[in-house]
């Protein structure tokens, strides 16, 4: 097993996919995730925060949405659409520091 931060750091960076071309926040990080979570040390932990937080925050923008009607759902993904910018960028920074990350709001469907 390698120590490979510069990955690492990559794979939460590549969850900014999302705003660059519409998809791709979920699905890169995943293959990333499931192809050398054996082979570099603390992929797996890293990868199952960054898909855990990707799937938690698809779910909040699926409640969101028909709650825009009542207006309260555009705060709401305004909000998201925040913490899903800022925190991928502050957890690529603490795994470049070889710091585990922390994803606000993540529920933890894979463990």
């Amino acid at each position: 097993m390698r120590q490979d931060n510069q990955l690492i750091v990559l794979t939460h960076l590549s969850q900014l996919l999302t705003f660059i071309t519409g998809f791709g926040g979920l699905i890169v990080p995943l293959v990333i995730w499931a192809t050398q979570k054996e082979n570099v040390y603390k992929m797996d932990e890293q990868g199952k925060n960054i898909v855990n937080f990707q799937l938690s925050m698809l779910i909040y923008s699926l409640i969101c949405i028909p709650l825009v009607f009542i207006l309260v759902g555009i705060a709401g993904l305004i909000a998201l659409c925040i913490i899903s910018f800022i925190f991928p960028i502050i957890n690529a920074i603490r795994a470049s520091h070889g710091e585990a990350p922390k994803y606000p709001l993540s529920l933890n469907f894979i463990s």
